[in-house]
């Protein structure tokens, strides 16, 4: 099997947020980047092992500029075979989305695999529209994945529930929790990623029609505010008056 996965940078979950030139980009210092959690951990992990069962090889895609070539080569270490950067830093998701697509047409690949979504933008927007992009079949969210031969049966969560569904390839798929199991690189995969392609691609031209216009964080969180176990009638009124929860 022909597999790719879309990775994506994303700064690391304990890392301190903050902006510059009047709120409008991300302030960088300091910022340690990690690949985003639900594209190495479930996305990538899945191709891998479908590799493993099945044959084939599997390529990391990101688009970016770059300093984003640390990021992609851990997912060479994990075990992918190549690697391609498309030489971009483009604003909206349907950017992103259109840079993937130029690329991944004609290269014959039997699923495209993202994560459900990243952890600084939560968008859910670029795999949706690659697949429409490729004219293919979406299945989002998957939480697990068989196949046999050219057909998969993927099972995503619901609304109180689990959908079962049945897709021949070629198809576009997101990654949720419990597609795979969280790989860690060894020594032998750090040493081989370095040995491993990158392949550098120009970006397609595309009129971005979006901008960032300004950024803002949310309000600070209040104290902590401590109620006797026995006023039980002083955390209701809280819970009904401030919190309104209740």
């Amino acid at each position: 099997m022909k597999l790719l996965v879309c990775v994506s940078k994303t700064p690391d979950t304990t890392t301190k947020i903050k902006f510059t030139s009047d709120n409008s980009e991300l302030d960088t210092n300091g910022v340690q980047y990690i690949m985003n959690p639900y594209d190495e951990w479930y996305a990538l992990v899945r191709a891998l092992e479908l590799k493993e069962a099945q044959g084939g090889s599997v390529t990391i895609l990101n688009v970016g500029p770059a300093e984003n070539d640390t990021v992609i080569r851990k997912g060479l270490a994990i075990g992918a075979d190549e690697a391609v950067r498309i030489n971009a830093d483009p604003q909206s998701s349907l950017n992103v989305a259109k840079q993937i697509a130029e690329y991944a047409k004609g290269e014959g690949f039997d699923i495209v695999f993202f994560g459900k979504e990243t952890i600084d933008y939560n968008g859910s927007e670029v795999s949706a529209m690659v697949a429409e992009l490729l004219d293919m079949p979406f299945i989002s969210y998957a939480s697990h994945m068989e196949m046999d031969g050219n057909n998969a049966t993927i099972k995503r969560d619901i609304e109180g529930g689990v959908e079962t569904l049945s897709v021949d390839t070629p198809f576009v798929i997101s990654a949720a929790k419990g597609l795979a199991e969280q790989r860690i690189p060894n020594m032998r995969g750090i040493m081989m990623a370095k040995r491993k392609p990158l392949k550098v691609v120009p970006a397609a031209t595309f009129d971005d029609p979006v901008a960032t216009v300004s950024y803002e964080l949310p309000p600070e969180k209040g104290q902590v505010k401590l109620i006797d176990p026995e006023n039980m009638d002083e955390l209701v009124r809280l819970l009904h008056e401030e919190a309104k929860v209740i």
